[in-house]
């Protein structure tokens, strides 16, 4: 009975255990069927990947689309600090995939198949956008922390000079020292000279002429490179030494062609006096390999000012650039190029013209990306730069009685390799050397009878080295991703710097054996070993809207060729060893903010100089000294979607600056800038106005300056506006036609930058060189792929 019993229960108990397990079942199938996520994911995928630059940085808040080409299903997501992206619950199909970001080129692609419980990856790299709907630039904004990048190749107000220079002065926080027509001096946030470095894909480039008649900006054709980076602050140490104010890099986009083809990019520039611009870059490309050509021209006549006065002002430049690229995979490339440019330009402030800027280029440079988990990148360069300068006072103007011509060259030579580290999932360091050698000479020839007998003098006589350079760095700069909203970025490099002094005058071209001028410092030699670092915290507030930042960097600036030429202030004798290396510790701070109609960025620095090299330029004789400096400023961006098509801009820029041991003001410091925009763009025709507003400066040191010839304080500037107009049209899908009128109100005025003007033969003097009066100018850019 008992047995039957637990017979009995026992299959009670398996058919109250079948039953539970029978309704858990429908239970659970219930639930399928009631959750759509779950019962998709069974039948769904994914798509996923990073968005980057063409430099491999990583792009926060990109905005990565997609649709299905069958259902017209559509599904949107920006991505991390990281550049990732997630596409969750895809039902299986083909899909169209776009990747955006605030100014770069959106990237598409067309047909991209989901498949069930699969992840599918798609990685976008960005190029830097060509404006084409905000059609003429008035002034590049910072797309990253202390990062400007702009197209010089776009059409852009008002219309710049050929050289690098005029085409950095819209960008807040620049201004240029004016000399006339082209080739003046940049400054950044009120530090010129070797304080900025300017690099030509890489390479460093350096003027001949002991008075800055061509700055290394002379020697940059803006329209031969795709894009314009300024890293602002000493707040990188990846690009070489000395950059306490910053760096600028001129580049050209490298990329692996999908299909055999011919890209061909072309312009043509019209304007007042004379004015005409004409570019072409020609492109054949094959998956695995291209030829490159670009080719750059520039004339315009002497310009008039606002009160119809004619400036001596006239220029003709050219230049060619041609590469070989072998491009096995689209992470690797390996690349030949070489480059060649010439011309001539007139100056108002001096003396003498620029009769010959040539230059001659070699180089060459490898990449290789995405090798293993560790190490990421390879890269290595090696670049030959030669200067020819010739300046005179009779090739280019009406001659006196006496003919004199100066002839001096530069060779620069240079190196960099580096690599890319990813040590762990959040961390990635670039570790590399960069090195440079460079000598400087000269001849010349002075009080000649006639101008043939002044040429023979100089082509005939020796060159004679002056002064020569070497450079070594070590340097390592590395990103921590902290948490989902924050990184630090920080970098230290060591430099050893080496100068040799050859000349046997002091600030002077003869010197007999008793004179004074005669150089007690020939054929020292100057050693010093330097660092640099910084470090900066960032941090994305509002899901990616917006980024603050505060960063804090240390330069030390080894004295330049045009410092140690003078003379030193207590002995009145060489200033070759008695100059001593600039000191720069500075903070920035800042936000950057974007939303559906607004963007824009507010920063601000604060440093202190020690040892800061000025030049003294009158009372003569010139002489550089060291001082104590304190420099200060900020700078603002806003750009407003008012309605559709409808956008308002308006940028802000301010430096203070103090000689703390003098205690009056920092010689050459720009006065108080901004500009107030308003553009309609539908993207088939624009018309836009820009005001531009400077106030008055009063803070100078008369006497002054910086290492430009009598680039000096020559008194107080009042202030001017300036108001502009321009449009533009897009007559086929290849053609981009766009025109303007600078300073409509034919305002006479003059920047607080500017020189002071000499006598020129048939042109008034003036105390400071006037800027163009009314300009008309029109572009077209045909674009054929």
């Amino acid at each position: 009975m008992h047995r039957l019993r637990s017979i009995y229960f026992s299959a009670a108990s398996y058919r109250k255990i079948r039953s539970d397990r029978l309704r858990l079942c429908i239970l659970l199938a219930v639930l399928f069927s009631l959750n759509p996520a779950v019962q998709a994911r069974s039948v769904s995928g994914r798509i996923m990947g990073v968005l980057k630059d063409q430099k491999g940085a990583v792009l926060q808040g990109g905005v990565v689309e997609i649709r299905n080409l069958e259902s017209g299903l559509m599904k949107s997501t920006v991505t991390n600090q990281e550049g990732r992206y997630v596409l969750e619950l895809l039902p299986p199909g083909r899909y169209r995939a776009s990747a955006s970001f605030f100014g770069f080129e959106t990237s598409v692609r067309e047909d991209v198949r989901v498949t069930a419980e699969q992840d599918e990856v798609v990685d976008f790299v960005l190029s830097i956008a060509r404006k084409e709907t905000l059609v003429v630039v008035t002034a590049p904004t910072m797309s990253k922390p202390l990062v400007v990048e702009t197209d010089p190749r776009a059409p852009r107000q008002p219309i710049p000079a050929h050289d690098g220079a005029d085409y950095l002065k819209a960008i807040p926080g620049f201004s240029v020292i004016r000399k006339g027509g082209t080739d003046g001096d940049p400054i950044l946030r009120g530090m010129a000279g070797s304080r900025l470095n300017i690099l030509l894909d890489g390479q460093q480039i350096l003027g001949g002429c002991g008075g800055r008649m061509d700055p290394p900006t002379a020697y940059v054709y803006p329209s031969a490179y795709d894009r314009i980076t300024v890293l602002k602050g000493p707040q990188t140490v990846q690009y070489g030494p000395n950059a306490s104010a910053g760096t600028v890099l001129f580049e050209r986009d490298r990329r692996r062609a999908e299909r055999w083809g011919i890209f061909l990019n072309s312009a043509l520039t019209v304007g007042s006096y004379g004015r005409h611009d004409e570019m072409i870059d020609a492109r054949a490309a094959l998956p695995n390999g291209y030829v490159q050509t670009v080719a750059t021209r520039s004339h315009t006549d002497d310009y008039r000012d606002g009160n119809g006065t004619a400036v001596h002002s006239f220029y003709t430049r050219w230049s060619a650039n041609a590469e070989l690229g072998w491009t096995p995979s689209s992470d690797t490339y390996l690349e030949m190029s070489a480059a060649k440019s010439d011309g001539q330009a007139a100056y108002a402030d001096r003396t003498m013209d620029g009769s010959k800027f040539a230059r001659e280029n070699m180089a060459v440079r490898f990449d290789k990306r995405h090798i293993s988990s560790l190490l990421d990148r390879v890269e290595a360069s090696w670049y030959y730069n030669y200067i020819d300068h010739v300046m005179d006072n009779f090739s280019l103007r009406t001659p006196g009685s006496m003919y004199s011509a100066m002839n001096p060259d530069r060779i620069t030579a240079g190196g960099r390799a580096a690599v890319t580290l990813v040590p762990g999932k959040k961390t990635t360091v670039d570790v590399g050397l960069d090195t440079q050698r460079n000598v400087h000479r000269s001849r010349g020839s002075m009080g000649a009878m006639s101008a043939s007998l002044a040429t023979m003098m100089y082509q005939s006589a020796p060159r004679a080295e002056d002064m020569r350079f070497n450079q070594l760095g070590l340097f390592a700069e590395a990103t921590r991703i902290l948490t989902r909203r924050s990184r630090l970025i920080g970098g230290f490099r060591n430099d050893w710097q080496k100068a040799v002094d050859s000349r046997m005058c002091v600030n002077a071209s003869m010197c007999p054996g008793s004179s004074p001028l005669k150089n007690n410092t020939m054929g020292a030699t100057d050693r010093k070993t330097l660092w640099s670092g910084f470090g900066r915290y960032e941090l994305d507030v509002k899901g990616g809207s917006g980024t603050l930042y505060a960063g804090l960097g240390h330069t030390e600036r080894f004295p330049d060729y045009w410092e140690r030429l003078k003379q030193d202030p207590i002995t009145l004798r060489s200033a070759f060893l008695t100059t001593r290396p600039e000191k720069t510790s500075q903070m920035d701070v800042g936000m950057l903010w974007r939303s559906d109609t607004w963007m824009g960025s507010v920063s601000g620095f604060y440093g202190k100089v020690h040892d800061y090299i000025l030049i003294r330029w009158m009372p003569t004789p010139t002489l550089t000294r060291n001082i104590d400096a304190t420099i200060m400023g900020a700078e603002a961006d806003m750009a407003k979607t008012i309605v559709r098509d409808l956008k308002a801009e308006a940028t802000l820029a301010y430096v203070r600056a103090n000689n703390e041991t003098d205690r009056k003001p920092l010689a050459q410091q720009p006065p108080l800038e901004g500009t107030v925009g308003m553009t309609y763009d539908n993207h088939v025709f624009t018309i836009g106005a820009l005001a531009r507003l400077v106030g008055a400066q009063n803070r100078i040191d008369v006497g002054s300056g910086n290492i430009v010839a009598n680039g000096m304080d020559i008194g107080r500037t009042a202030g001017f506006g300036v108001f502009s107009l321009n449009g533009g049209c897009r007559l086929k899908g290849f053609l981009l036609i766009t025109g303007g009128v600078d300073n409509l109100l034919d305002k006479a005025y003059a920047e607080h930058l500017s020189k002071s003007g000499a006598a020129v033969p048939g042109f008034l003097q003036m105390f400071r060189i006037n800027e163009p009066g009314r300009t008309f100018w029109l572009k077209a850019n045909i674009n054929v792929d």
